[in-house]
């Protein structure tokens, strides 16, 4: 490189540069196989729970049932908000979901007694209690802002049913509760997105992990990270009908408009998380007697096979509105519940950056005016 630096090779997003190592997840996106410490996220989806899936996550393995049960009470000792943070949301509650989400996020630093702690043991116990507090700020605030009483949390019922019995005030069926725990599974981790490049640059200055969330929360609020989900519901309104589908694609795709729901950066082969929630989604639709919506999903996916050998395929936020859109969630917590699954995703990787951490720093090429004088005000 010569000293003006002239000749730097520039990664515009950072495309294909790697910053670290991590042992938590492996993505291969030409193949489409993802995997959370070396167990394939098809196996957990069908056979895991979300709370199995945080625990190998945050502590590396699969727990044994004492270990579980451990951290499943754990998990349900944090099911509680500070009321002052309460009254945030309350202050706040016509802004939309996600800023709320955020701002009360980090409020919540306020209130926690190890806040300033960035040991490896504060953080994890940090993450456990922002696990079921993140759902309870969603939830309350959901119903704070339509002048209801938020649902007090279950000690009984599993992180996804709890969930559920907050956001619609009655405990889900199993076949629900099963579903929405599968769908926090596949959303729990995915590597260095953007919110969580975003937390580890956070982490990075020494900051704490309810600031680090913080602005994973902000990152993941952008439509060209979170939003998906909210736009293919749209889309699928929109199509109407199956036999629109290919009339649509074309249109878009001449007018070089994205099809909402297909293409990621990484994955090159379908998103390995789609077809859990395909299955989903199906069988959904077909119970609450409203099988247009998988309907129009697969004449859409028909209609895009053409462009599937350029690597634009079915990602998993294609299904994931639908399902929330049956289970009769509004359209603007859908990016809320993406939020949901994630927490353990963030605290392992802020607790991969704290175990040996460095400030991310990188550079950006000058590509400004040259050297040049400097002119007084009374001159120019």
């Amino acid at each position: 490189m010569n000293d003006d630096g002239n000749d730097a090779a520039i990664h515009r997003g950072l495309k294909g540069v790697y910053f670290d190592r991590s042992a938590t997840t492996f993505i291969d996106g030409r193949a489409g196989e993802l995997s959370y410490r070396g167990y394939s996220i098809h196996d957990l989806a069908q056979h895991s729970t979300f709370e199995e899936t945080c625990y190998l996550l945050l502590k590396g393995e699969l727990p044994t049932q004492v270990e579980l049960d451990t951290f499943d009470a754990e998990l349900k000792a944090g099911r509680t908000l500070p009321e002052a943070v309460v009254d945030i949301i309350r202050a706040i509650k016509d802004a939309h979901p996600m800023d709320v989400l955020r701002t009360a996020v980090s409020a919540l630093g306020a209130f926690d007694p190890e806040v300033a702690d960035n040991s490896l043991g504060a953080t994890l116990r940090k993450g456990i209690r922002l696990s079921s507090q993140v759902p309870m700020i969603i939830t309350a605030h959901h119903h704070i802002r339509n002048g209801r009483r938020p649902v007090a949390p279950s000690p009984e019922l599993s992180h996804a049913a709890n969930f559920l019995l907050m956001l619609k005030g009655e405990v889900p069926s199993n076949d629900t509760a099963r579903l929405m725990d599968m769908d926090m599974v596949l959303h729990a981790e995915h590597g260095s997105n953007a919110s969580s490049f975003t937390a580890r640059v956070v982490t990075s200055t020494d900051a704490n992990l309810h600031a680090a969330l913080s602005a994973a929360i902000a990152a993941l609020s952008g439509p060209a990270h979170g939003g998906a989900a909210e736009n293919v519901m749209r889309m699928a309104q929109e199509v109407g009908e199956a036999a629109n589908a290919s009339e649509y694609v074309k249109h878009k795709r001449k007018n070089r408009e994205p099809v909402m729901g297909f293409g990621h950066r990484v994955y090159r082969a379908e998103d390995p998380r789609a077809r859990h929630m395909r299955d989903g989604v199906e069988r959904l639709s077909r119970e609450m007697g409203q099988p247009q919506w998988y309907e129009i999903l697969q004449a859409l996916v028909e209609a895009m096979k053409p462009y599937a050998r350029h690597g634009v395929n079915v990602n998993v936020d294609f299904y994931a509105g639908v399902v929330y859109f049956l289970l009769g969630i509004p359209e603007d917590l859908f990016v809320p519940i993406f939020a949901v699954g994630r927490v353990p995703g963030w605290t392992v990787q802020v607790m991969e950056q704290l175990e040996n951490n460095i400030l991310i720093r990188p550079l950006t090429l000058y590509n400004g005016p040259p050297a040049r004088e400097y002119v007084p005000i009374e001159n120019r």
